[in-house]
């Protein structure tokens, strides 16, 4: 039977769509617009988000919220910290220095070992862990601002002052008052407990914000402190934000040297390996740290490309006849693999049948044992 124009056409397209499959199926993924498509004033976290996440943290010191932050963007490392770290509470000190030196997790994960309260937090509200990482990586300078903000409306309410577990200290920056919040000792670090929603004065949103402690824990009036943790300066180092300049500053000769794989120019960047293929949820960051894909994806495109351009060439240059071959052989392919298809299709038939009458040659002798039985 003779085939018609369309069907020879679809049949070369299916032919030419199978020699170029292998390279589609491994990179069927939509493309990604360009960066400059993007709208630049749309924010993933609005400040309302911002103002939620941060308000449990915000009047930590300095040095722990910089490292919480950092943590932050690595949250199966989190989890694998504070299972590690409620493993092995008992190990601290040198012990402790040691044991993470031979980790694998980020420095930041890393360091927060020494304050397992904290690890502990971040790993029981994980969506919370996860989101505060993200807003750190999309809208570094807005988190920054909105920590101030916070700071100004509880130290407005008077609940940031310096007391023998902190130092507080306000800068002037332009027009800004930036707070700064330290530990009198830096090899002592003290973890304010407060309840988000109070300290701050009468809360501005209808939603409350984030708790890291359960619904059912008794929050004290202000700020409340538990007894200061000794951290080592090799686990800890010395991390401390860039108020003003929107980044996290790192003293490189304090920070031991399993400690300096994210530092470029004395501050922190985001490792990509330490995310474990944790997606990003900020479009603009995921372009920016998932650019360009693994090696074996980028090479399936370029022999994409390469293949299905050579196809095109070669249809160009050719002339009815040859055309016409290359139509009869895709036919005649398309037959030979739907009969195959078919035979495939009967043998299973005829084994489902076979296994059938085996069956019954199965019935049959139960039949003969129940008769010899009787």
């Amino acid at each position: 039977m003779m085939t018609s124009r369309p069907s020879r056409a679809c049949a070369l397209l299916s032919s030419l769509m199978l020699a170029l499959s292998p390279a589609m199926a491994q990179q069927a993924q939509p493309t990604s617009p360009p960066a400059s498509s993007a709208d630049p004033a749309a924010k993933t976290f609005s400040q309302e988000n911002l103002d939620r996440l941060l308000a449990p943290i915000a009047l930590y010191p300095d040095a722990l919220l910089a490292q919480i932050l950092m943590a932050s963007t690595y949250p199966l490392e989190v989890v694998e910290a504070a299972r590690w770290s409620k493993a092995n509470a008992k190990v601290n000190g040198k012990a402790l220095e040691d044991a993470m030196a031979k980790q694998s997790w980020d420095p930041a994960v890393k360091s927060l070992t020494a304050v397992p309260e904290v690890l502990k937090q971040m790993n029981e509200n994980l969506s919370w862990t996860q989101s505060l990482g993200d807003a750190f990586l999309a809208q570094q300078q807005q988190v920054m601002d909105t920590i101030q903000t916070l700071r100004g409306k509880a130290a407005a309410a008077g609940n940031l002052k310096s007391s023998e577990q902190q130092v507080v200290k306000t800068e002037t920056q332009g027009s800004q008052t930036i707070y700064v919040v330290e530990s009198p000792n830096p090899d002592v670090v003290y973890v304010p407990t407060y309840n988000p929603s109070v300290v701050y004065g009468s809360w501005w949103y209808p939603t409350p914000p984030y708790y890291v402690y359960p619904p059912s824990y008794v929050y004290p009036p202000g700020l409340a402190f538990a007894t200061g943790v000794l951290v080592g300066a090799a686990i800890w180092g010395a991390c401390n934000w860039g108020w003003g300049r929107g980044s996290v500053d790192v003293n490189v000769n304090r920070y031991n040297s399993f400690n300096r794989t994210n530092i470029s120019n004395g501050k922190w960047n985001h490792n990509v390996d330490h995310r474990r293929g944790v997606a990003y949820k900020d479009r603009n960051v995921a372009r920016q740290y998932n650019r360009g894909g693994n090696a074996a994806a980028s090479q399936a495109r370029e022999s994409f490309r390469g293949r299905a351009e050579t196809g095109r060439s070669e249809l160009k240059g050719m002339d009815r006849g040859e055309l016409n071959n290359r139509i009869q052989n895709a036919d005649r392919g398309a037959a030979a693999a739907t009969r195959d298809r078919a035979d495939g299709a009967g043998g299973g038939r005829a084994a489902a049948s076979d296994r059938m009458q085996g069956g019954g040659g199965r019935a049959a002798a139960s039949d003969r044992m129940d008769s010899g039985g009787r």
